[in-house]
């Protein structure tokens, strides 16, 4: 019996078949079929022959056959339907299921399935090959190849290429009204050919291009174009195409250009552009339109949700970058991770980028640029040779090549990230925070010496190449620099120049054993500096010591080589080098009873004795030997490392740190003459500032006068020459300056001075 009869069925309709989407587990296990609201429903409908009764209109609201509900649109129906099957006594019963839904996403309409016919392309028939294709494309991430993408190939389906809209490439295809004989128009050319009155330059959109009319080849009725427009990813898919005018011209450069070696978009265009483009050359080329896909996965809030603007957690674009630059965004974007993990967008990290990155980079330009303005450094000046400069320029350029080769590999390898990365740390570490900070002295001398012009040329070089390699991340800052730093020999614009190489130059300058050592060097002057900070002691403030104890002939060679600058990075007088570390670490060793009791139980406390009471000699001999043997009451005892918890406390004066293949340990004892020399540091870091303040030229000669206590007066007179040498002070006076430019007071180890300084004309 039906419910309701409002719609006449033309066949039978009304029996019971089977389908795997319907369970038991939900409801009564029996389901009603509208093969014209729903997929399943449809495939069921075309499997036992169900008519296809479609009393809705294309706006969701029931039709005139309807009569008790006409012109409502469905969902908005439900309440009058269930109460008409109250009323007739055969609800038997109502209820509410919280589930999914499709919704509008521009008003939040409910969305209702709706059978409609449709104009397809068999890309079902092209399955098999596509997937064929699709293994020979490179996917950035793999798995979204494979798997995503892969799934929904081995799923085709036929392809709806129609819409029912008003804007959008018209469907080529013309009926005839009398026998509906169909035929598809493929050029303009062959438009005019069989069409009626067709203009010269005839606009191929609505609604010009439906005034033409063709003479049926079947019946000489008259064809009207279908009223449809193509769906829009076609002509999306069609642009490798499209863009040459393919087929009609440019035969050779299509060829030339066909297939792309990468594309890049979201993770959506999975079903979207990715497949389009592959379905329609697959088609036509028999292979992908592109090579490679970058795939890029969407932009997250800082908390991991999804933006909108309902949520509140929207960014609007063009504000980030009115306040960052669309720079500092490009570069965050690439650094923070890669192109296929979903990034949680957050200001904090683009400030971080601009505060580490950018205005790394232009500190080390705007010092560069300072220096070479009062030099009058010409780039284009005869090269100091390679050979004849210091070891640290010949460090950073080695530094610089290998970059180059990473760099470049990276990027052959569409592996933005660590490419954008290595190029970071070689701002932030190798370049800035190590080679120029150890060389500002070179920059500060006077006079033109060729040590002072090799130091330009490097820095040179090294900014100049910096630009070059971060074109295609940060193209404004790029430029900028380059146009500022190229001689008259290369392009006008960084971005016509080839991508920086590794050349047969550059192949003989590169230095591995250099590298090495100043990797090692940097890395134990970041441990001793940490040592520092772990105790509150500031580089300013000199040491007697660190000690280095290792095994390592390479690591100690190193050390001795480099034992100049490790002093001048850390402020410490010596650098000892030791095979053990017995002379700063106080060894220990504790029975582990887990280990021993089960096996010597009734002896245990004897062999605790023994081994609380190991001197320095017999724990190295346990951790050389990895074991050691006891004669006990007639036992023979066998000891592992596993057996002992050695603990390790720094002798005194010590803090001590471990390091793979080595220990370090930093002498913090600070004797008077230490500490004088420490006032000394701190007190010419206050007369900088001051300078600063000052709007003082570096070059500027000074006069200082100060008013401090005792112990600062009797630092400041040991450390007279010193003092004068780091501020370009010509004297310093126990007393203020009357005609000072600047006077100010300020602390120094918790101690109040006043300070003044005065230019000398």
């Amino acid at each position: 019996i039906r419910m309701f009869d409002f719609v006449p069925a033309d066949k039978p309709a009304f029996y019971v078949v089977t389908a795997d989407f319907v369970t038991t587990e939900d409801g009564s296990g029996i389901v009603h079929i509208a093969p014209a609201f729903g997929d399943d429903d449809y495939q069921i409908g075309k499997k036992y022959d169900l008519p296809v009764l479609r009393p809705v209109n294309a706006s969701g609201a029931f039709d005139e056959v309807v009569t008790d509900y006409k012109g409502k649109f469905v969902k908005d129906a439900d309440p009058d339907i269930i109460q008409n099957l109250k009323e007739r006594n055969i609800l038997f019963k109502k209820e509410k299921f919280l589930h999914s839904y499709p919704h509008c996403w521009r008003c939040q309409t409910p969305l209702i399935y709706y059978a409609r016919e449709s104009w397809y392309i068999e890309t079902s028939k092209y399955k098999d090959r596509m997937m064929e294709v699709n293994d020979s494309i490179e996917w950035y991430p793999p798995e979204v190849g494979k798997g995503r993408f892969g799934e929904w190939l081995k799923n085709n389906v036929d392809w709806a290429i129609s819409r029912d809209r008003y804007w959008g490439t018209p469907l080529n295809i013309w009926m005839c009204e009398k026998c509906e004989h169909q035929t598809s128009i493929g050029s303009k050319a062959e438009l005019k050919e069989k069409g009626k009155n067709v203009p010269d330059n005839i606009e191929l959109h609505k609604p010009y291009v439906d005034n033409i009319s063709l003479s049926c080849e079947k019946c000489n009725g008259e064809m009207k174009r279908v009223p449809e427009v193509i769906d829009c990813w076609f002509d999306s898919g069609a642009m490798p195409y499209a863009q040459w005018h393919y087929p009609f011209e440019n035969m050779e450069e299509f060829d030339n250009k066909f297939p792309a070696d990468f594309i890049s978009e979201g993770i959506d265009q999975t079903r979207g552009w990715f497949y389009s483009l592959l379905a329609i050359s697959t088609m036509i080329s028999d292979k992908s339109a592109y090579k490679r896909v970058i795939v890029n996965e969407l932009i997250l809030d800082k908390n991991g949700q999804k933006m909108s603007k309902s949520r509140g957690n929207s960014v609007v674009p063009s504000e980030v970058i009115e306040k960052y630059g669309a720079d500092a965004i490009r570069w965050y974007f690439a650094t923070i991770s890669f192109p296929w993990v979903p990034k949680r967008y957050d200001n904090a990290g683009v400030e971080e980028v601009v505060r580490k990155f950018f205005n790394t980079l232009l500190n080390t330009y705007s010092f560069f640029v300072m220096y070479a303005n009062i030099d009058n450094f010409n780039p284009e000046n005869k090269q100091v040779d390679f050979s004849k400069r210091s070891e640290m320029d010949r460090w950073i350029l080695s530094a610089l090549y290998k970059l180059v080769e990473e760099a470049g590999d990276y990027l052959k390898n569409y592996d933005l990230t660590r490419s954008a990365r290595a190029i970071s740390t070689f701002v932030l570490d190798d370049l800035s925070n190590w080679y120029v900070r150890r060389n500002r002295r070179r920059f500060w001398k006077s006079g033109d010496s060729t040590d002072k012009l090799a130091a330009y040329q490097t820095l040179h070089e090294v900014l100049l190449t910096i630009s070059r390699l971060t074109a295609p991340f940060i193209p404004f800052l790029s430029e900028w620099l380059y146009d500022n730093l190229h001689t008259s020999a290369m392009p006008e614009s960084v971005h016509l120049c080839n991508y920086p190489e590794v050349s047969e130059e550059m192949k003989t300058r590169r230095n591995a054993e250099l590298e090495m050592r100043m990797s090692v060097t940097e890395n134990i002057v970041s441990l001793i500096r940490a040592l520092r900070n772990k105790t509150q002691l500031k580089v300013r403030q000199p040491l007697i010591k660190a000690i280095v104890a290792t095994t390592d002939s390479e690591v100690a060679n190193v050390i001795k080589q480099m034992e100049d600058i490790i002093k001048e990075e850390v402020n410490i007088k010596e650098v000892e080098i030791v095979e053990d570390s017995a002379s700063f670490v106080v060894k220990k060793v504790k029975p582990n009873v887990k280990t021993l009791g089960p096996r010597y139980g009734k002896i245990m406390g004897e062999i605790a004795g023994i081994i609380k009471g190991y001197s320095a000699k017999e724990i190295k001999h346990l951790e050389d030997n990895k074991e050691a043997w006891l004669a006990i009451k007639g036992h023979d005892v066998h000891i592992t490392l596993d057996d002992v918890e050695i603990m390790i406390k720094p002798a005194t004066h010590f803090e001590v740190v471990y390091e793979n293949n080595m220990i370090i340990g930093l002498d913090t004892e600070i004797t008077e003459a230490l500490k004088e020399e420490g006032l000394a540091r701190e007190f010419v870091n206050r007369i900088q500032n001051l300078r600063k303040d000052a709007d003082f030229e570096i070059i500027d000669k000074i006069k200082i006068g100060f008013i401090g206590s005792d112990e600062i007066q009797k630092a400041i007179s040991s450390q007279m020459n010193y003092i004068k040498n780091e501020t370009l002070a010509a004297e310093v006076s126990f007393h203020t300056i009357e005609e000072a430019n600047i006077t100010k007071d300020v602390e120094i180890e918790g101690d109040k001075i006043t300070l003044s300084i005065q230019k000398i004309s």
